[in-house]
């Protein structure tokens, strides 16, 4: 007779899940790894090659840095006579001569100017800058966001506000040399950044006094001026491209440049300074990057002659149990 089930015997208990975990490869660490031998004569090799070929880099660096010619004029104190030393921002005309050679771009450098502080990199709004339709989006440009009356200022906020304003002239015997200030700007931040149907509103009219103007019949994307000055700093010093002169100046030119320095920098103990500069297959002149090839190149070339002079005063069997902790000390004593 087979055992029956009463009523009374209720429902069976459902089958308690497992806890272990499911298996992997993954969790279990049994995929496939690299796991190389580092013979002597691989390590001797990897810096060998690492020296050979970091040191011919340095030097081409050093070369082509050293061929670029850089004048770099420092002009905010210059621009200030002796007689208004003591109030220098009541001063802001002059003219510096400077001679140089080579085609030639032009930077503004700015010293003690922390484009990297988090409120002042903050003060932007990218919505408003790019879409006519997020015009009055004004998150975070307090206090450059509208106006005493309540109108949007376009674009707002600080980085905006304080545009570099000084001018250059430059003319070789009284003739006028053109700068072109076209195309200084990233294409990508004209394209995606900047909107060609946002044009400049109620700009440097809220209750500070701020940097330069902009032209409320030009669209954002067409401000390039503006667009180098907001993508901002990682370094209290910096260079922004001002311009370009597209043409050779000869090594015996005496070039006039003509400064209106209106920036104000005196108040926070900043400096300003005109850089002129040709530029070369690695940029402008940097001499850093050239000296740190040159350095790792030569350290490692340096450690493969060493670990070479110490292989062969002292060889070592690959793999030799001597070595092991417990047949160097055969009593078990570590």
């Amino acid at each position: 007779m087979g055992d029956s089930t009463s009523p009374s015997d209720g429902p069976a208990e459902p089958r308690r899940k497992s806890k272990k975990p499911k298996y992997s490869r993954f969790t279990q660490q049994e995929l496939p790894a690299c796991k190389p031998l580092l013979t002597p004569m691989i390590v001797v090799t990897t810096f060998a090659l690492i020296g050979i070929i970091f040191i011919p880099i340095g030097l081409a660096s050093l070369s082509a840095s050293e061929q670029v010619v850089e004048i770099v004029y420092q002009y905010d104190v210059d621009c200030i006579p002796e007689q208004s030393q003591n109030d220098k921002v009541a001063f802001i005309q002059s003219s510096v001569p400077r001679h140089m050679d080579g085609p030639v771009h032009i930077y503004y450098e700015l010293d003690n100017f922390y484009q990297n502080h988090r409120r002042y990199v903050k003060s932007r709004s990218d919505k408003q800058l790019r879409s006519k339709a997020s015009e009055k989006v004004t998150t975070n440009c307090a206090p450059e966001a509208t106006t005493s009356d309540g109108s949007v200022i376009v674009p707002c906020g600080l980085i905006a506000w304080s545009l570099f304003n000084d001018t250059y002239s430059f003319a070789i015997d009284s003739k006028t040399i053109e700068v072109n200030k076209k195309n200084i700007a990233w294409q990508s931040d004209k394209e995606h950044k900047f909107g060609n149907n946002v044009y400049p509103k109620n700009f440097q009219m809220g209750g500070l006094i701020g940097g330069a103007k902009l032209n409320a019949s030009i669209p954002l994307s067409e401000q390039e001026d503006l667009i180098v000055w907001m993508r901002t700093a990682a370094l209290p010093k910096f260079r922004k491209l001002y311009g370009r002169i597209e043409m050779d100046l000869d090594a015996n030119d005496q070039i006039t440049v003509t400064i209106q320095n209106n920036y104000n920098t005196y108040s926070f103990e900043g400096k300003k300074k005109l850089v002129l500069s040709t530029t070369s297959w690695i940029g402008g002149k940097n001499d850093f990057l050239g000296t740190a090839y040159l350095t790792v190149g030569s350290l490692c070339l340096f450690l493969a002659m060493a670990f070479i002079v110490l292989y062969l005063l002292k060889p070592r069997t690959l793999g030799d149990p001597s070595y092991l902790s417990w047949n160097r000390n055969p009593d078990g004593h570590y």
